[in-house]
């Protein structure tokens, strides 16, 4: 590959990359308003049975090979990371403190997805990218540990697993898009584990689903189409393209746009910590993308 090649395939990363983004901005707010009426386990598994459903539905009217044997792990590690993992673990925290302050969280993100793209991916980034991405990373711990006296322990705790748990998932299947596709891989991580999902959906529903309002199913159908598979094609795609580590670090311009959604949309109060915090994070992407490679 030619330097134009390679700088067009890296646009064409941070561009998918950020569309990503930009859907999965909305996730954390969804969520929040689905579980004001909705137990956060229906909500997992029905969100990804839908997701599946559709993904059913793409694969075959696409008529897209099935996997090999050494692609059912790494699908696994996807469903298990981005599917389950990371929706339960959000939506139970979201029991716990508000979508202004869980959404801080995710300026983690970027620094577990780079750690498990060298770890599976074979990424090595420069010295200068790790200093980025690892202060943007403690400005968001700090001001989490800072908050976490006034809300909850538990919440917090619950946000860390979930970031960890995406990262992973992140980091996997952008490793095996490169050999499956990006809309192929999270296709396929959600047919993997649509019977258990449809299985647990059933177990978990409530006696009736009509008592739901129309903000609440809008709130699932989000979460379901945008957050758990539109989102998905693009960022798999973007991270693929311009790399794991590089691409990853536009997750710290997701906080800046979910706390503006959760004012919207929420009524949430935005604290003047929080915009300091979240402006600090995005000078930290800025500086790490440059080292990025």
């Amino acid at each position: 590959m030619n330097i134009v090649d390679a700088k067009q395939q890296a646009h064409s990363g941070w561009l998918n990359g950020l569309l990503g983004v930009i859907i999965f901005s909305g996730s954390l707010p969804a969520t929040r308003i689905a579980v004001l009426e909705m137990d956060p386990f229906f909500l997992t598994f029905l969100r990804a049975s839908i997701a599946g459903l559709v993904a059913v539905t793409l694969l075959k009217v696409f008529r897209q090979p099935r996997p090999h044997r050494g692609q059912i792990l790494p699908l696994l590690i996807v469903s298990l990371g981005v599917i389950i993992g990371f929706p339960l673990l959000t939506a139970l925290a979201l029991r716990y403190v508000t979508a202004a302050h869980s959404i801080v969280f995710i300026g983690l993100l970027p620094l577990a997805t780079a750690i498990f793209g060298v770890l599976r991916g074979g990424e090595r980034p420069r010295i200068a990218f790790w200093i980025f991405s690892l202060l943007g990373s403690l400005l968001v711990a700090g001001f989490a540990l800072w908050q976490s006296a006034t809300l909850s322990l538990t919440g917090d705790v619950l946000m860390l697993a979930a970031v960890l748990a995406c990262g992973l998932g992140y980091a996997e299947g952008a490793t095996l898009t490169r050999e499956l596709g990006g809309w192929q891989v999270i296709g396929w991580a959600l047919v993997i584990s649509l019977p258990a999902m449809l299985l647990a959906a059933f177990i978990t529903r409530p006696p009736v689903l009509d008592a739901f309002s129309l903000s609440t199913w809008t709130a699932v159908g989000y979460v379901s189409l945008f957050s758990m598979l539109i989102g998905f094609i693009f960022w798999y795609k973007g991270l693929a393209a311009g790399g794991i580590a590089a691409v990853g670090q536009l997750q710290l311009l997701q906080p800046f746009l979910g706390l503006l959604l959760s004012a919207i949309l929420l009524h949430e109060a935005i604290s003047p910590q929080m915009m300091m915090v979240t402006l600090g994070v995005i000078l930290c992407v800025i500086g790490s993308r440059r080292f990025a490679r």
